[in-house]
Parts: C-alpha cells; sequence; structure tokens
C-alpha cells in the first residue's frame, strides 16, 4: 500500500489563488463571447443584487472605474474574481483529498457548481429568475462557461502546484 502524500498548503495556496485569477478572467472572456443575460437584466447584475439583497447600498454595488474611457463595475469584478479565487482553493484542496471531485479534469465540479448556484441558491434567494424564467442562452452560457472555467482551474492548479512542489 502506497502512503498518500502530505499537501503542500503553500504550494496549494498559491495555486488555487492563480488559477482562480486566470479561469476568472477566462470566465469574463466566456461571457463576451456568450452573454448570459439580457442587457436589461445586466444593468443590476447578480452580484450586484446579492449584495443589494445583503443591504450593500446601490451606490457601492454600482461603483466603477474608467479604464480606456469605459466604466467598468469594479465590485462586480472583485465578487466575480472573489467565487472564482475560492471555489479554485476549494477544488484544489478537496481534490488532494478526494480526487474523484476531480473527475473529467473538473468539468464535472464545474457543472455541479453552475447547477447548485444558477438553478437553485441564487433563484431561490430570488436573485436570478427561476429556472423557467431564465432564457436559454442563460443555461448554455452559464453551463458551458462553468466547465470552461473549472476546467482551466484544474490544469493551471496541477501544473503549477508540480512546478512549485516538483512532484509529478
Amino acid at each position: 500500500m502506497t502512503k498518500k502524500k502530505n499537501i503542500n498548503f503553500p504550494a496549494i495556496l498559491i495555486a488555487g489563488t492563480a488559477a482562480g485569477i486566470i479561469s476568472g478572467i477566462v470566465k469574463l472572456g466566456w461571457e463576451n463571447l456568450l452573454p448570459p443575460r439580457t442587457s436589461e437584466r445586466n444593468k443590476t447584475n447578480p452580484p450586484q443584487k446579492l449584495l443589494e439583497q445583503m443591504g450593500v447600498p446601490t451606490e457601492v454595488t454600482h461603483a466603477t472605474y474608467t479604464y480606456s474611457g469605459q466604466q467598468l463595475p469594479i465590485v462586480s469584478y472583485i465578487m466575480h474574481f472573489g467565487f472564482s479565487i475560492s471555489f479554485a482553493l476549494l477544488y484544489a484542496i478537496l481534490g488532494f483529498y478526494y480526487p474523484k471531485i476531480k473527475n473529467a479534469q473538473g468539468i464535472t465540479f464545474g457543472l455541479l457548481t453552475w447547477w447548485a448556484f444558477h438553478l437553485e441558491i441564487l433563484p431561490k434567494l430570488k436573485t436570478i429568475p427561476s429556472i423557467e424564467n431564465q432564457p436559454i442562452e442563460e443555461h448554455i452560457s452559464e453551463a458551458l462557461g462553468h466547465a470552461v472555467w473549472m476546467w482551466t482551474n484544474d490544469v493551471f492548479i496541477n501544473e503549477l502546484y508540480s512546478l512549485l512542489t516538483k512532484e509529478p
């Protein structure tokens, strides 16, 4: 019987955080190719609405910064990358102890995350419409986007952790 190696926490934290940033950028790019929401619904996007439901004022949730003459939603980006980094770290650490969650290089985990948040949790919180009131384009964009997002996490975490620890 082979003894399981101990996790190298500094390496997994670095790999998971870096993967979360990179995969967050990938997910933003994906949403530019296949926008998940209509322009009208995106005036207050889900991260902004969730914060407003928690009592954060609209002036804060809709705060922007300007780059290249465009107003960009800084609070939405903080939420977006916070979610991405948190789930990359969760996936990296849990995947070390429970390798089955890494099935299909993270694609299954990504699809389960989409299902949990976009079909269950956020509709129940009334942050986004119920399943039947979401357009099919939203389901397609979010499901495929979550699959690509978590696949990116899987590849990046594996490569960077291996590089940092000198382990295969």
